[in-house]
């Protein structure tokens, strides 16, 4: 099923961003099976517990993307599956979202845990706040988060445990199918400079910047972007 490309979303927000995406790559090519997948609605924050209930979930043999955490969840189950994954495409998912000693292209420690906490004492209004961070605009942010579903601050929270300590690189680099991964270059969570690092440990795989765009950019730009997944996954052939 080389022509069928299943796509998870980022936390909180739901599917309704990669919707413009999923629209565009159709577009494109009438053959392309582009299909949105909700994330997990667990209280859990252990990574094979989200990882079992999507390998469940969705079909074998199938392209795997996603935007930022989903993104991430996808690069690992795509390293768990193996050949039962066709190829990997990530939009503005850092390997670590939060900084490391050996990773520090990322979200620091300190402001993650602060919104942790915020999230903690005022789930609404941390919501807003991460949706105007993933945005270009008051307008943006309205629309994500008007398209966001009702989630109980428990599960929330579980998403956001996950994204502190998750670590993509080994999956990233045990996964031998094709990868291409997306990055923008004014994105208030994931820095710009992620895109030299990802090219450094994978030396062999695709990576894109666009200069222009913000977290959202799936949203913000989702022609530009789908021309650049399309053109991706055109370039393989078909083998």
């Amino acid at each position: 099923m080389r022509d069928r490309l299943i796509l998870l979303p980022g936390w909180g927000l739901g599917i309704s961003p990669l919707e413009p995406l999923a629209v565009a790559l159709r577009g494109l090519d009438a053959r392309l099976r582009v299909e949105i997948e909700p994330l997990p609605v667990l209280a859990s924050a252990q990574l094979d517990d989200w990882l079992d209930e999507l390998d469940a979930a969705l079909p074998d043999d199938v392209w795997l993307g996603g935007w930022s955490l989903g993104g991430m969840l996808a690069s690992e189950l795509a390293a768990r599956r193996g050949e039962r994954c066709c190829g990997l495409v990530t939009l503005a998912s850092n390997p670590c979202f939060v900084s490391r000693d050996d990773w520090p292209n990322a979200m620091p420690c300190a402001t993650f845990e602060d919104f942790i906490d915020g999230f903690r004492k005022a789930p609404n209004t941390t919501l807003k706040r991460f949706s105007l961070l993933c945005s270009e605009g008051r307008g943006m942010a309205s629309l994500l988060l008007n398209g966001a579903p009702k989630a109980e601050p428990d599960t929330l929270l579980a998403g956001l445990e996950l994204l502190a300590k998750m670590d993509t690189r080994p999956a990233l680099q045990h996964f031998n199918g094709p990868q291409f991964h997306v990055f923008a270059g004014q994105d208030e969570l994931v820095p710009a400079s992620v895109a030299s690092d990802v090219l450094a440990l994978l030396p062999d795989v695709e990576v894109g910047l666009m200069e222009q765009a913000c977290h959202a950019f799936l949203l913000q730009a989702p022609h530009e972007l789908a021309a650049a997944i399309q053109s991706f996954l055109t370039g393989l052939g078909d083998d």
